[in-house]
Order: C-alpha cells, then structure tokens, then sequence
C-alpha cells in the first residue's frame, strides 16, 4: 500500500491544510501508518496532478498563502476501490530491537536492559497520547455510545489497535525487564 490510501483516508475528515493533516497523522495515523510532513506534502501534489484531490490556495495576512485539499469524487472512488480490496499481504514486524534482543547472550545486558526501558517510555507516552484523543473522540460519551451514534469510527477502531498495541507493548517490556532480572542480576 501506499501513502495515498493513507491520505485520502485521512481527508475524509474534511478540507485540511498539509499543516492539518500532519496533525492528523500524529494522532490518529501514525500507530499504523507513520509519515513526515515532507511526505504527506509531496503526496498531497501528486494527488492533486492525478485529480484524486482539489487544492486551493487560501490568502492570509502576515502569513503565507495554505493550500487547502479536499477529497474529489475521484478520490472517493479510488479510496472505495482500495477498501474494497483484500490486503496484499498479512503484516511483517519489522523491529531493530527485537534483533539486539535476539542477540542479548552475545552482547551487553545492561544495554538491552537500557534499551528494553527507552521503549516503554516511548510506549507508555504514545498510549498516554492516545488516551487524550479517545477522550477528545467520546466527549463524555461511552464507548458503545460513540460506536452507535458517531458520523465515523474508523479513526477510532484504528486507535484501539494503537492503544491495544501500546498495552501490549508495555506488557512485554515489563516481561522482558522482569526475566533479565531474574537471569542477568543488576550490576
């Protein structure tokens, strides 16, 4: 798959400046689909060459011209299209410190130790993220109101695979740290 199902995805939404839209992809994309704002600019004009995507330029004062970008019937259609579509294959973990982990009894344990507590920080912050956004989504609502009665739940299915992940994240990490406690004691 490719950036552009993202970012048609994303515009369903509604009009967004590349500014919005990498606000957009900060909270609600990036557990699953990560992008610069250098890319979503880029893809933003190639969507727009294509016809998948209108742009206007709005004027501010004190400010540079944005460019505003709203899905076109085109777009809906390719984005119908891709939905529609089973997934060209199932996902693949690829993770850099699953292979340090792999190689611990070669290496230092303090440093995949180290390692192992810089990634639970990293997931407890994005799952702290991610709970600000539920929060902002239900707006006092509970759960099982907000998925009968909301225009849209895809951003918040996708945002319970993130929280789901993050947990699940966090149960590791604190696995991991409590097994080499046990083999490798604190130096």
């Amino acid at each position: 798959m490719s950036l552009k199902y993202a970012v048609l995805a994303a515009l369903l939404e509604g009009e967004a400046s590349g500014y919005e839209l990498s606000k957009v992809f900060d909270v609600s994309l990036a557990n699953f689909w990560p992008a610069t704002p250098q890319q979503l600019y880029r893809e933003l004009e190639r969507l727009a060459q294509d016809g998948l995507v209108e742009a206007r330029t709005v004027q501010q004062e004190r400010r540079p011209n944005k460019r505003m970008f709203t899905l076109t019937e085109a777009g809906r259609s390719q984005l119908r299209s891709f939905a529609a579509e089973p997934p060209k294959r199932p996902t693949a973990v690829r993770d850099e410190l699953l292979i340090k982990i792999q190689a611990l009894d070669g290496g230092d344990p303090e440093v995949i130790r180290a390692l192992i507590e810089e990634r639970r920080g990293w997931a407890r912050g994005k799952l702290d993220r991610y709970e600000r956004v539920r929060e902002r989504l239900l707006a006092g609502r509970t759960e099982e109101e907000y998925l009968r009665t909301a225009d849209r739940i895809g951003p918040y299915l996708t945002l319970m695979a993130g929280i789901a992940f993050e947990e699940e994240n966090l149960r590791w990490c604190a696995r991991v740290l409590e097994v080499l406690k046990q083999r490798i004691p604190l130096g």
